[in-house]
Order: C-alpha cells, then structure tokens, then sequence
C-alpha cells in the first residue's frame, strides 16, 4: 500500500492507510506521526454537520414543505375576522413547529437507530450475498450464452438470410383509382 493522502473540498487531510510505517492508528516513525499532525485528521463518521441547512440534498422538497395558506384558505367573499385569521395562523404554525420538534426528541433517536440498523443490513447484504450472486451467475451463464449463440448462429441466420432474400425481390406499389 502506498502513502496517499487525500484532501477533501474544506481542506482536511485524510491519510491512506500505510502498512509499512506501522499501525494505521499508531504510526510508529516520527515522520508519519508529523505528517499526519500537519492537519486535522477526521473520520468520516464524525464530520461535522451543517445545522443551518439540513437537507443540502433537498429530499423533502416536495413532500413536506406545507405551510398555513397550503392547508387553509378562505376565497374571496368569504373571510373571518382579522384577528381569528392570525390567531388561526399562529396557532398552526407555532403547533406544527413545536409538535414536529417534540416528536422528533421522543422518536429521533430510536428511528435514527431503526434506520441505521436497516441500511446496515441492506447494505451487508447487497455487498455480501447480491453482488457475488449475481457475479457467479454472470459466470456461469456465459458458458450458456455461447452455447445459444452458436446455435442461434448455425440455425436461424441462414434461414433469416433465405427468407430476408425471397422476400427482398416482392415489390408493392399503391395505386390510387378514381
């Protein structure tokens, strides 16, 4: 293995593991110890997250951007008081606001875990058994598919070829009669 560093888009330093220098986490030369001292050296799984905007992706954009006039509206002729209206307005916006955030403190933490231990068996299996059957069935078949096209080969093109050249010599033409 060789001494690749890698710098991300902030500009933190990720060192490639080096077998030759030593432990991966324990560098035993002063040079790997400098070098990897040099900058911040983070894992992945403890990168920071951007608090502000927290959907960089934009998943939710369509399905939960629901505000008060997207739920309740009053058409023309047909207005409540002034005061009723906000009232209503606040009330919607500060319930859903405080709800959202009281269901996520109870329920956050045990689906972030639920989810986690989902994606991790999905992907364990995808990696593990999906992947390598498809690749072994992919070998195997090849055996097969040479077979067939041999035969398909052999057999149809020259029956195609016939039929394509007895019926290359039909012509048609369309002619209109008043």
């Amino acid at each position: 293995m060789s001494g690749t560093k890698y710098v991300d888009s902030e500009g933190f330093l990720y060192a490639a593991p080096v077998r030759e220098q030593g432990n991966i986490y324990k560098p035993n030369n002063k040079m790997m110890a400098d070098e990897l001292s040099e900058k911040a050296v983070r894992d992945v799984h403890t990168k920071e997250i951007d608090l502000v905007n927290r959907d960089p992706k934009h998943l939710n954009d369509d399905v939960v951007k629901i505000d008060f006039e997207d739920v309740i509206a009053e058409p023309e002729g047909t207005h409540s008081f002034d005061g009723i209206w906000k009232a209503s307005f606040t009330t919607f916006t500060v319930t859903k606001y405080w709800f959202y955030r009281l269901l996520s403190a109870i329920f956050g933490i045990p689906m972030a875990l639920i989810w986690g231990i989902y994606f991790a068996i999905l992907s364990f299996l995808h990696i593990w058994a999906v992947v390598p059957c498809i690749r072994s069935y992919l070998i195997e078949i090849q055996c097969i598919s040479r077979v067939y096209s041999i035969c398909i080969h052999t057999f149809c093109d020259p029956l195609f070829e016939a039929m394509g050249k007895v019926f290359s010599s039909i012509r048609a033409t369309v002619r209109k009669e008043i």
